[in-house]
């Protein structure tokens, strides 16, 4: 029986996680999960974790496996792992693009990159959740990561060094089609709340989409408004279960409720307007292209998932759906600017048709890394 694991805890964007070596782990996946909610204290109905090392939310629940790609020179295998708070449980179906960030940093300290580049090397990441490749740019000096820059992301304080993510080919990473249901909007019967128009892009995670205005919203809601009402939540939530049965995520809605929590994410969407962000900074509308707000694991995310920005940057550039509809006067730019509650985030994507048929070929987004402790998180 195991007493202890070599672990990093990291930072990874706007997230956290538990970072283990595939060897340190067995490879029975059910074992893995059992490791992974004792180290986190998930068997806690109060959802705080207070006998693990998990932050009680899900941005700071998370775990990711990292091995050496076979045959492949500076690749690693990634697994993703969403350890629920309240329940010994972990969501492996999608991945997180903020601790996706970490990965890189992660394999060339521990080894796992056979040639270091300065001032940049490139780590080839293929997540192992979404069978997706992601390149990730890692600044290193001296042959170790340089973690310290002047590059700032909205919901972190300070600054660190700037690392690139591409998400090559990011169309299809959980249900296997960029369009999960074939169209560009959807209006789906959601039981007990009635007709509700969505849009379902799968680009680095699927997300389901609707208009703000339809919920009774803005798109300019903090947390705290969302959170506190459980009604609308519940509302949500229905619509996000509804659409994981009509994409083949779950067989009915008790089962999307209790089995495929982290997907698909649920995204209210808005045309750009001033706010205030979490930090009771105002956001001019001059600096934004859409509001999004999305859900994580039934709470409203404080800041905006990476893979969720990428996915709006891709369905930003397909004609129809309800992105498009508030971002068309953007069709030409370079780069996408989405409102979140913490501030902006910019995303880069290119999406070609061919003869009909829409293509997602990459999407781009900057993060900073850090590593906060190297040593051994305890099983007992």
């Amino acid at each position: 029986m195991m007493e202890s694991i070599p672990c990093f805890w990291m930072r990874g964007g706007t997230s956290k996680a538990g970072c283990f070596m595939e060897s340190d782990l067995p490879e029975s996946v059910t074992e893995q999960n059992d490791i992974l909610c004792r180290i986190y204290g998930s068997d806690d109905p109060s959802g705080r974790q207070i006998n693990g090392m998990g932050g009680g939310t899900s941005t700071t629940s998370k775990a990711m496996i990292v091995g050496k790609r076979p045959g492949e020179k500076n690749a690693v295998n990634y697994t993703f792992c969403q350890v629920e708070t309240s329940a010994n449980a972990v969501d492996r179906k999608g991945n997180c693009g903020n601790i996706s960030s970490a990965v890189g940093p992660f394999a060339i300290e521990n080894g796992l990159v056979d040639e270091i580049t300065e001032p940049m090397t490139e780590v080839t990441i293929f997540n192992t959740n979404t069978q997706k490749t992601i390149v990730s740019h890692v600044p290193v000096k001296n042959g170790k990561v340089v973690y310290d820059g002047n590059f700032a992301i909205s919901g972190v304080p300070g600054t660190g060094a700037r690392i690139q993510l591409d998400f090559l080919s990011p169309g299809g990473a959980v249900t296997g089609k960029l369009l999960p249901t074939g169209n560009t909007k959807d209006v789906i019967d959601v039981p007990g709340y009635g007709d509700v128009e969505i849009s379902v892009v799968d680009a680095g995670n699927p997300l389901v989409f609707v208009r703000a205005k339809d919920l009774g919203l803005t798109g300019q809601e903090l947390p705290a408004q969302i959170d506190s009402d459980p009604e609308l939540l519940r509302r949500m939530l229905a619509i996000r279960e509804a659409t994981a049965v009509l994409i083949g995520l779950a067989k009915d809605m008790d089962d999307a409720r209790h089995n495929s929590q982290a997907v698909p994410k649920f995204c209210f969407i808005a045309p750009p307007a001033e706010y205030t962000n979490l930090q009771g900074q105002q956001v001019p509308v001059q600096q934004i292209d859409i509001l999004a707000r999305m859900l994580s694991m039934g709470k409203l995310h404080p800041v905006l998932a990476i893979t969720g920005g990428i996915c709006i940057g891709v369905a930003a550039k397909i004609p129809g759906t309800l992105v498009y509809e508030i971002t068309e006067r953007c069709a030409d730019k370079d780069e996408l600017n989405i409102g979140h509650c913490s501030g902006v985030l910019s995303v880069s994507a290119n999406v070609e048709n061919n003869h009909g048929e829409i293509q997602a070929l990459n999407g781009t987004v900057y993060r900073t890394a850090r590593v906060l402790m190297k040593g051994n998180v305890e099983l007992s």
